[in-house]
């Protein structure tokens, strides 16, 4: 799965630690999520969505072929 994480959570001056705040994850998490080495569970992905203030989960998360 190819995420957008890192871009997005930039260009809004969001920092690791905040984002996982945000969603009540560790920082760890965030990091893994970022590297494309861990997939997040659909709840996990919706709450991303609504912290980075994104409309849609698939402008976040796109399925690599």
């Amino acid at each position: 799965m190819i995420n957008k994480i890192k871009e997005i959570r930039k260009e809004q001056k969001i920092t690791q630690d905040k984002l996982a705040e945000l969603v009540d994850v560790t920082r760890q998490t965030i990091i893994a999520l970022e590297q494309g080495k861990y997939n997040p569970s659909l709840k996990l992905a919706y709450q991303i969505k609504k912290a980075l203030k994104q409309e849609y989960i698939e402008n976040i998360f796109e399925f690599d072929d």
